[in-house]
């Protein structure tokens, strides 16, 4: 069994930075058990403007990762996380496969940390 501090899930906007370059990012998620939430893969493949090749990249980069559908106990905390928080449902979902997993979440969406009971691992980007 993969021990707690060795797993994340990696939220949206920290793949859009691997996937743009950064290395930092990419060696943290690489050195990691990294879990990646169905909305996740939604929202990355859905960019209206997405080529091909970005497609391709991204479907191997998830292929990659440990991939959480939405299960029954997922969708109840997301219900619970977007009346408790106001959060917007992508947001709620995402933060609700953290709490399943009990993994830290990583992102670079500071509005997570309204959320009290998420280990949070906001990281900067730039």
């Amino acid at each position: 069994m993969v021990n707690y501090e060795d797993r994340m899930l990696v939220d949206t906007n920290v793949i859009i930075y691997v996937l743009n370059g950064n290395r930092e990012l990419a060696s943290l998620i690489h050195s990691k058990y990294a879990y990646l939430s169905v909305i996740s893969e939604l929202e990355l493949l859905s960019f209206p403007k997405i080529d091909k090749k970005e497609e391709f990249v991204i479907h191997s980069f998830i292929r990659d990762m440990n991939l959480i559908e939405l299960n029954d106990i997922i969708k109840r905390e997301t219900i619970r996380l977007r009346r408790a928080y106001s959060l917007k449902l992508p947001d709620s979902i995402v933060a609700a496969t953290a709490l399943y997993l009990n993994c830290p979440l990583v992102t670079a969406d500071s509005g997570f940390s309204r959320v009290t009971e998420l280990d949070l691992r906001l990281v900067n980007p730039v």
